[in-house]
């Protein structure tokens, strides 16, 4: 890392303005090469100082409120949050202030402002650290809030925002011994099999990175594969597949697999990822609504909002505002309708998405047994180790939320259920 933090925190204001100013997703900045010209530290903290402010904004600007009369513009506002949320989290103030005020400095616009920066952030180095764990949590913002207790009560969503609030821990998937794994390396093997990192450090430096004995997946994103249980000798197909987590736990258990994306570039990745797991897998570029033949069991994770994944993703709510929430579900149940033709008769079919929305969970299969009357939800798969029964839903679908395992990190909100075709 360079010796001086202004590299980082320069490009870490930088994804706030883009996020909050341009509603662009993290992913799509960091994939897009927004950090390339970092040394490979300064990204890593850069990528975490955007993310934790991102996770602690509400925080941080209750916490300004105390300081600040007016609103600053967007660039400075950013850097202003950004050095909060390192005060608080016990940064070193000297530092901390320094970089903020010259990053101001720098700027064309308001170069000016650089002293109520300074000013305000060194009230905010005396006294925001003992202020900052009496705020309450942030709050999801409204558009994704209000359709949350609409669907759970204001109670669970409170309980979810804590769970976006502590973040995630990281999550791996063993390609044999799970057990095994979490002794090589100093994890704790969660109750439905997966293993799990509390202080992970760089993933691609834990042991067995290389021989290839496990990939990252969240534990929630690990059971629609286990759900649908294939079988050594099977056909089955993995729709929205990149960038693969799902399509190697088939590929472990000796099916044929067929790993179907749209995306090139998240194609690439599955492909680097069979070839780090030493797996198989017959990899189709396309979309999946174009595809014809027949598999004995499917695997369907279709796109959706994402609303599941905060815990990992603070910056969603942010760039997003629910406005794509209908093309969707509209999308999903065009793709579940089509992956039903691809089913043999008397074959299997998991649908799953990583959102926390029941339209497009719980409600996707109460209208797809509409229009198909012939299929059937199997309730039974869903007995696996580690699942609670309570988590099962009416229709026979499995929801799992945020919240769910606090004394244990939590898990992304997901949705899974197994339809089963008529012989």
């Amino acid at each position: 890392m360079s010796q001086s933090g202004i590299p980082a925190r320069r490009a870490a204001a930088y994804l706030l303005d883009q996020v909050l100013g341009e509603a662009r997703l993290l992913s799509e900045l960091i994939g897009g090469g927004a950090l390339n010209r970092l040394e490979r530290d300064d990204r890593a903290r850069a990528q975490r100082l955007a993310t934790e402010t991102l996770r602690g904004l509400g925080r941080a600007d209750a916490l300004l409120s105390n300081y600040v009369e007016r609103i600053p513009p967007l660039p400075v506002q950013n850097i202003l949050r950004l050095a909060v949320i390192e005060l608080c989290a016990g940064g070193a103030a000297h530092g901390v202030v320094n970089d903020a005020v010259t990053l101001v400095a720098k700027t064309r616009q308001h170069a000016s402002m650089k002293g109520m920066v300074n000013a305000v952030l060194r009230r905010v180095a005396k006294d925001g650290p003992t202020m900052w764990d009496t705020m309450p949590v942030p709050a999801l913002p409204d558009w994704l809030r209000e359709p949350l207790v609409a669907g759970y009560g204001d109670k669970v969503v409170a309980a979810m925002e804590v769970a976006h609030f502590a973040g995630a821990p990281l999550d791996l998937t063993a390609k044999g011994d799970a057990a095994a794994l979490a002794a090589e390396v100093g994890g704790t093997l969660l109750p439905t099999g997966s293993v799990r990192l509390v202080e992970a450090g760089r993933v691609s430096g834990l042991p067995e990175y290389n021989a290839g004995t496990w990939w990252v997946q969240d534990a929630a994103a690990a059971l629609p594969a286990k759900v649908l249980a294939p079988q050594a000798g099977e056909r089955v197909l993995d729709l929205c597949a990149a960038p693969g987590g799902k399509t190697m736990q088939i590929a472990a258990t000796g099916a044929t697999v067929t790993a179907v994306d749209d995306a090139k570039s998240r194609m690439a990745r599955l492909e680097e990822n069979l070839t780090r797991t030493k797996l198989s897998a017959e990899l189709v570029t396309m979309d999946m609504r174009k595809l014809t033949g027949e598999w004995d069991a499917i695997l369907l994770d279709a796109p959706c909002s994402a609303t599941g994944t905060i815990r990992r993703h603070p910056d969603l709510p942010f760039a997003k505002d629910g406005s794509d929430f209908m093309a969707l579900i509209n999308l999903q149940a065009r793709m579940l309708d089509h992956a039903l033709t691809l089913l043999k008769p008397g074959g299997r079919l998991v649908f799953c998405t990583c959102s926390l929305l029941p339209d497009e969970g719980e409600c996707q299969i109460d209208e797809v047994l509409k229009r198909h009357p012939d299929l059937t939800v199997d309730r039974d798969a869903l007995a696996l180790p580690g699942v609670d029964m309570g988590w099962i839903t009416e229709e026979g679908g499995l929801r799992l939320r945020p919240d769910y395992w606090a004394d244990k990190g939590g898990m992304d909100g997901f949705y899974m259920a197994m339809l089963r075709k008529p012989a």
